[in-house]
């Protein structure tokens, strides 16, 4: 009979240390911020759209998500379109929106 509870002693032990380490875990964890994504939003990317079809632009520097610039941009029909930075006629829309945005 002692045998049995001196057994049952180091995995009673083990259970609470487990337990402990899980809330202690989960109460770090309550602070951290929330990402909502791990990965790059654009997977594909155009050369340019027509800018009275662009309601705003979004640019994204490269990061821990991405490791690459990702500019999205929201057209007045509600939709997202990815657009390349590269592409010239995308760098002349970025400059024509912060242009836009720097007069009013």
């Amino acid at each position: 009979m002692a045998r049995a509870a001196t057994a049952a002693a180091p995995r009673l032990l083990r259970a609470a240390m487990l337990l402990l380490l899980l809330v202690a875990a989960g109460r770090r964890a309550a602070g951290a911020p929330v990402v909502n994504e791990l990965r790059c939003h654009c997977l594909q990317t155009l050369q340019g759209i027509h800018l009275k079809n662009i309601q705003s632009v979004k640019v994204t520097p490269p990061g821990p998500h991405c490791g690459q610039t990702e500019v999205i941009a929201t057209l007045k029909n509600g939709q997202e379109a990815c657009l390349n930075p590269e592409a010239p006629m995308v760098k002349k829309i970025i400059n024509k929106m912060l242009n836009k945005g720097s007069t009013n």
